[in-house]
C-alpha cells in the first residue's frame, strides 16, 4: 500500500495464490471486515472476499523495513528483543530519551517510522511485557494505548481471558466451561486449583490475570529449532508419495543447517504432516543424525495416525544452545 497507493482502501492480502494452494501470510484490514484473517487458504480468502487482491511476497523489502525500524529502536536503547519482522519489546527503562517518559519515546519513534519509513505502527506501553502486547493490540492499526502502573489493576481485572498469552481457542473453550470469560472471574480460581486444571499453563494464569509478568526483555534471541515444509499443488494421496518428497525436503533442511553456526547441538528431529482437512500432526524422537530412514520412520508413523490426504509436509529439528547459561538438556528416560 505504501508503494503503490491505488491499493489503498482495498482489500490485499500477501500470500499464494488461490490457483495453486496457497495460504494467506497476513492482510490488511479492509480484507479483514470480510473475515480473512492470515493462515487462511487462499480459497477460501476469496470466497469470503470475491474482490480479494493476493500479492506476493516481498521478503527482501520487509527486511529492509524491518532493519531500518530496529536502527531507529536502538537509538533510545540496547535492550531491544525483536519478536518477527515487525514486532519488538523495548525496555526503556533506564533511557535518558525524552526525560525518560516511556510515552513519550512511544510517540516519537512511532512518528520517526512514519517520516523515515512512511509505515504507521501501533505501540503499547506498559510495566511487563504481558501488559505492553496487550496494549499494543488495543488501539490497531496506528495507534498508541498506556497502562501505567496504577491502572494495572483495573485494566487487567475487564481484560478477557482470550488477550492472555497462551490462551487459545481450545482453553478458552474450557475456561467458558467453567464461566471464567474475564481475567476478574479467572481471579476467583487459586492457583492450585488452577495448576491442577491447566498443569503449568494454570501457574501463567494466575499470574497474568494479575498482571505479573516478571519476563526481562532479552536483547538476544537465539533459535530453538529449524525446520523446512512444503504446501503440494495437490494432495500427496498416500504414504509412498509422502516418502518420495522426503529428499528434496531434508535436502532444504541439510543446507539450512550448515549456515547455522556450532554452538547448536541438535537433539531431536521431528516430520510435521497437515492432511487435507487442515488438521495436522507433528511425531519427533530425541537423537542427533539426520539419516534419510529415521524422517522416513518418523513420517511413517505421522502418516498412520489418519491414513488420509495429505496437502503439506514439513521435516526439522530441535537445538540446545550451548551459549544459554544452562545448556543442559533433558533426555527421555525410555527412549
Amino acid at each position: 500500500m505504501r508503494d503503490d497507493p491505488s491499493l489503498r482502501s482495498r482489500p490485499i492480502a500477501v500470500g499464494g495464490s488461490s490457483e495453486q494452494r496457497g495460504v494467506i501470510s497476513t492482510c490488511n484490514y479492509e480484507a479483514r471486515h470480510f473475515g480473512v484473517r492470515s493462515a487462511m487458504s487462499s480459497i477460501a480468502a476469496k470466497k469470503l472476499c470475491p474482490d480479494l487482491i493476493i500479492l506476493p511476497h516481498r521478503m527482501e523489502a520487509y527486511r529492509e523495513a524491518s532493519v531500518s525500524m530496529r536502527h531507529i529502536f536502538y537509538q533510545y536503547t540496547d535492550l531491544v528483543e525483536p519478536l518477527s519482522l515487525d514486532e519488538a519489546y523495548l525496555d526503556v527503562s533506564d533511557s535518558e530519551y525524552c526525560g525518560g517518559s516511556a510515552t513519550r519515546i512511544a510517540e516519537q519513534i512511532r512518528q520517526r517510522v512514519y517520516d523515515e519509513l512512511k509505515l504507521t505502527v501501533s505501540a503499547g506501553v506498559a510495566p511487563n511485557k504481558f501488559l505492553a502486547k496487550v496494549a499494543s493490540d488495543w488501539n490497531k492499526p496506528n495507534g498508541l494505548f498506556v497502562i501505567t502502573p496504577n491502572a494495572v489493576d483495573s485494566f487487567v481485572l475487564r481484560l478477557p481471558v482470550s488477550k492472555i498469552f497462551g490462551v487459545g481457542k481450545a482453553t478458552n473453550t474450557r475456561l467458558a466451561e467453567i464461566n471464567i470469560k474475564t481475567c476478574a472471574d479467572l481471579r476467583r480460581f487459586s492457583i492450585f486449583e488452577l495448576k491442577q486444571r491447566f498443569g503449568q499453563l494454570g501457574v501463567r494464569l494466575y499470574e497474568l490475570c494479575r498482571g505479573i509478568d516478571n519476563r526481562e526483555v532479552s536483547p538476544s534471541r537465539r533459535r530453538k529449532s529449524l525446520s523446512v515444509e512444503n504446501t503440494f499443488p495437490q494432495d500427496l494421496r498416500d504414504l509412498a508419495s509422502c516418502l518420495n518428497r522426503l529428499p528434496e525436503l531434508l535436502q532444504q533442511l541439510a543446507s539450512r543447517l550448515r549456515r547455522i553456526d556450532d554452538d547448536y547441538v541438535v537433539v531431536k528431529i521431528f516430520v510435521k504432516i497437515k492432511f487435507a482437512d487442515f488438521t495436522q500432526t507433528t511425531i519427533e524422537r530425541s537423537g542427533s543424525t539426520l539419516t534419510p530412514s529415521e524422517f522416513q520412520s518418523l513420517c511413517c508413523d505421522a502418516y498412520a495416525r489418519k491414513e488420509s490426504p495429505v496437502r503439506l509436509l514439513g521435516v526439522g529439528v530441535r537445538f540446545v544452545d550451548l551459549r544459554e547459561d544452562q545448556p543442559f538438556y533433558q533426555l527421555d528416560l525410555f527412549e
